[in-house]
């Protein structure tokens, strides 16, 4: 069913160019073009190239708090499937040269244009609020790297440290909804390149090989029973191979297999106690292989957990279901998706809030009676990082770009005009 028409036209149409042109980690350079273009007709002091390829608006209205509203730009590696008539066909290298398709298989599009339509919003309405507004547009999020990139860029001594960071990502909740979890809100990310060597050498003589097929085979089963069988169940944890790369040909036995994993925790003792449990069963296989040399383990990206402060969680709920209503606010319980925007906040020394903003087809959800059966719709909805993944325009946009700038006027200082009101 085709989205409604949306109040926000112009917005609708800038978040339709910007799924079908999606930019990967630290190539977002159109991306960051249009976003500065549009920072500066609003009145914003904008800023580009911080972090590599970040941008950064800045927009006061008297004396009263700094607030961080935050949008992640990056797109993902992924081939677009959804038949939508403004999908991606992009294409590119990756960091590593290999030619990739390109998709916002994340919605970090849709963030980009509901932060753009509340800036606007809130630049448009400077009488009735007090204090200083910092849009962060940031790169990079998917490598876990860009926050920290635009940190040590020198984000809050050049722009001003807030008091609060806030910010959303577009989930297969239905659209229209909200959810906001205090405390332990997404997992902390870990990932790993394993590099197994074996002995190469023709198919039809194993005898004479050490066979890394087999022995990443093997490894990638035993990986399998690190969550079930060494986290308790009082806990979560998740172990990912997402890719396994080894060989060319049938007949010939390669010398190399390469692993991904993807682990996600959210307390620092189950993560110690995974990551040690990976590298042991990963150095047990290849020696028991009899691999001619040591395996490589390298943690390619590595990010901690996001918390909501509680307090902060209360008072910008408030602001939220008091201009969507309070049945548009839920509860989701930790999600095992992670995200960077903890770290902007833990290094501005500020509370973190961050919430779930609903994506998918409300009709889906329309027999759903109760949190559990909605819960049920949505598992069943094509997820984050999914080759089918898109957003519903209306209501996403409309209500991505309420709840950002509700969000920072629950934060900010009232302003004449709402002081007389």
């Amino acid at each position: 069913m085709p989205s409604p028409a949306s109040p926000h036209g112009d917005l609708a149409d800038l978040y339709r160019d910007l799924h079908a042109h999606p930019e990967l980690a630290f190539a977002e350079h159109r991306t960051a073009r249009i976003v500065a273009e549009r920072l500066r007709a609003a009145g914003y002091e904008t800023t580009e190239g911080v972090g590599g390829t970040g941008v950064v608006g800045v927009l006061r209205s008297g004396d009263g708090p700094t607030i961080a509203l935050r949008a992640d730009m990056d797109a993902l590696p992924v081939e677009e499937q959804t038949a939508l008539p403004y999908a991606s066909t992009a294409r590119t290298t990756d960091g590593e040269g290999r030619p990739v398709p390109v998709m916002h298989a994340c919605g970090h599009d849709m963030h980009v244009a509901c932060l753009l339509g509340a800036a606007a919003e809130l630049a448009a309405d400077r009488t009735a609020w007090r204090g200083t507004l910092l849009v962060v547009f940031q790169p990079a999020e998917e490598m876990g790297r860009g926050a920290q990139a635009m940190i040590d860029d020198g984000l809050f001594e050049r722009f001003g440290r807030p008091e609060v960071v806030l910010g959303q990502h577009v989930a297969p909740l239905p659209a229209g909804y909200l959810g906001l979890h205090p405390g332990p809100a997404f997992a902390a990310s870990d990932s790993l390149r394993v590099v197994l060597h074996g002995r190469g050498g023709h198919g039809s003589r194993p005898e004479a090989c050490v066979d890394p097929v087999v022995m990443a085979a093997a490894t990638v089963m035993r990986l399998q029973g690190v969550v079930s069988r060494e986290v308790a169940g009082t806990s979560t944890a998740v172990v990912t191979v997402g890719a396994l790369h080894a060989g060319t040909k049938p007949n010939i036995i390669p010398d190399r297999a390469e692993l991904l994993l993807s682990i996600r925790t959210f307390e620092p003792g189950v993560r110690e106690g995974v990551l040690a449990a990976v590298e042991r069963i990963v150095r047990a296989e290849a020696a028991s292989s009899g691999a001619p040399r040591e395996p490589e383990i390298v943690r390619t990206e590595s990010f901690p957990a996001l918390v909501n402060d509680p307090a902060a969680c209360e008072r910008t709920g408030a602001a939220l279901t008091g201009a969507l209503g309070s049945h548009r606010l839920v509860d989701p319980g930790p999600a095992t998706g992670s995200e960077d925007i903890g770290v902007l906040a833990q290094a501005a020394g500020a509370p973190c809030v961050y919430w779930l903003l609903g994506g998918a087809d409300p009709v889906a959800f329309a027999s759903a009676r109760s949190f559990e059966e909605l819960a049920d719709v949505a598992r069943r909805q094509p997820s984050n990082h999914s080759p089918h993944f898109a957003p519903v325009v209306e209501p996403t946009l409309s209500t991505g770009i309420t709840a950002l700038a509700a969000a920072a006027r629950g934060w900010l200082g009232r302003g004449d005009d709402a002081a007389a009101r």
